[in-house]
């Protein structure tokens, strides 16, 4: 890791990233993707330590309180966090100034921050955005090797519910020949079930490649699923967006699945939630 001092923190979207890079290594990670401009090594974590002040600045100029996000390019509980402290400081600005949080994460440190994230709820929102890729323990290990696996995301998830914290699960990616099964997808979407999650983010069954990430990815098969790669160029191509053959039944049974339990399952409509900001009611004293 390495300390920068950054000169802004919200974007117009009310999003902001406390750390830049990560040490999760996802064999699939889009964030490597070259259009990022990441200019130091991806796993050498940039830290930005003036990340606090730089939110307390922003929310006490705010005239109206919103929803504040954080996850979308780098992982808020990186392993560095248990020890750093910035998410949780933030977490703290954002209760303390009546704001909303929505934090998207891939690991179980998220846990720590339970008490604050029921905090936030209970005065304002707050919404537990968490990635499922891989049922199999083994599997995840090999290509999220930085990371807890699904099965004790499922875990947190289920801890949140347990809290009345909402949450919304990211169904993606999924490896074409790897993790494209019906096993894989349908065990994951059976956990989210019995999570109650409100929402669940699902492109399609598949992935997105670009450059920078495409190179990466191909690296991992090319040490693991020897001559995988060479089928991948062969089926996609440059495509961004590489589409599994399960796609199409697979979605038809996530719809119905969806439907059936009254969960969020368009992007639209997850986003949509995980951003809008309550109207509160007055409290009488």
């Amino acid at each position: 890791m390495h300390v920068i001092q950054a000169k802004s923190l919200l974007t117009r979207w009310n999003g902001m990233n406390l750390y830049r890079g990560c040490t999760h290594g996802c064999a699939y990670c889009d964030s490597r993707s070259t259009c990022y401009r990441i200019e130091h090594a991806f796993q050498d974590v940039a830290v930005k330590a003036n990340a606090p002040e730089l939110l307390e600045d922003a929310l006490h100029r705010r005239r109206r309180p919103c929803m504040i996000g954080t996850g979308s390019m780098s992982d808020p509980y990186q392993p560095i966090e248990r020890d750093l402290r910035l998410t949780r400081r933030c977490l703290e600005l954002i209760r303390d100034y009546g704001f909303g949080a929505s934090v998207i994460t891939k690991s179980d440190l998220v846990l720590r921050d339970a008490d604050l994230m029921a905090d936030i709820n209970h005065r304002a929102k707050a919404v537990v955005q968490v990635t499922l890729t891989i049922a199999d323990d083994d599997l995840s290990h090999v290509v999220e090797p930085g990371v807890c696996p699904s099965s004790r995301r499922f875990e947190v998830l289920c801890a949140l519910r347990d809290r009345h914290i909402p949450t919304v699960v990211w169904l993606c990616p999924f490896l074409p020949w790897i993790t494209d099964t019906d096993q894989n997808f349908l065990t994951l979407l059976d956990w989210c079930v019995e999570a109650q999650v409100k929402g669940i983010v699902c492109f399609g069954v598949g992935l997105t490649l670009r450059e920078g990430s495409r190179e990466h990815y191909y690296a991992f098969l090319d040490r693991y699923y020897p001559g995988l790669s060479d089928r991948y160029r062969a089926t996609y191509g440059n495509a961004y967006s590489v589409v599994s053959e399960q796609n199409d039944h697979l979605m038809a049974h996530f719809d119905e699945t969806c439907e059936r339990h009254g969960i969020m399952h368009t992007p639209d409509e997850c986003f949509a939630y995980a951003a809008e900001f309550p109207e509160l009611q007055p409290r009488l004293f």
